[in-house]
């Protein structure tokens, strides 16, 4: 099977963000994390904060109310409300989801998160990538990039527990389940190594070869 694209989701804190990193310059490849965000914030015409608010986040049934509330009232005064006048979290998933499919359309893309695994869950040639790490590992590697002070163990909870709910509420999917994914992975300190097995299962060869 030759791949065109790749996504990746994983444990906060277990390096998968930066093995997606790795495996975008190794392959040659066009990376979407932030990148996303940004493409989703131009095609609703909002500004990037309002996007990220909305980013793996699951929805609370008070944002909810609050955005069926402002249809309904347009609608019963007879205004017409464009989808790109209202930017909630359905406008978010159908944003991402054409931005993927496009993404996947022109081939040669690793794709971090935002439910990717199952916007392109039929199709065969994108390989989906889950990684994991023990609790100690993933709170050692957190102390360098977030905030001094900062309730490590919280805020890891916290961060899967979004990513979880976001997936079930959108997809109705389970966000570790092994069905979703070509290779679950548990990475440690070496993160090279951890893409270098990524590498071979996408590509079947174990090295980067000079481009």
């Amino acid at each position: 099977m030759k791949y065109r694209a790749l996504t990746v989701s994983g444990e906060f804190g277990s390096g998968g963000v930066k093995i997606a990193h790795i495996l975008a310059e190794w392959l040659g490849w066009k990376l979407l994390d932030e990148e996303l965000i940004l493409a989703i914030a131009r095609a609703a015409h909002v500004d990037k904060k309002v996007v990220s608010s909305y980013d793996e986040r699951p929805e609370s049934w008070l944002r909810r109310f609050h955005e069926q509330a402002v249809r309904g009232v347009a609608m019963a005064t007879g205004q017409r409300v464009d989808e790109e006048d209202i930017f909630d979290a359905r406008e978010m998933v159908t944003k991402t989801r054409r931005i993927v499919e496009e993404a996947h359309d022109e081939g040669n893309c690793v794709i971090v998160g935002r439910g990717s695994q199952c916007l392109l869950h039929s199709k065969p040639d994108t390989f989906h990538l889950f990684v994991y790490a023990p609790l100690r590992e993933r709170m050692e590697r957190l102390k360098t990039t977030l905030e001094p002070g900062t309730d490590i163990a919280e805020r890891m909870r916290v961060v899967d527990d979004e990513r979880c709910k976001y997936l079930q509420q959108q997809f109705g999917k389970q966000w570790r389940d092994p069905h979703l994914y070509s290779l679950m992975i548990r990475s440690h300190a070496d993160l090279d190594a951890a893409a270098r097995v990524v590498l071979y299962a996408v590509t079947g060869k174990s090295q980067v070869s000079d481009r």
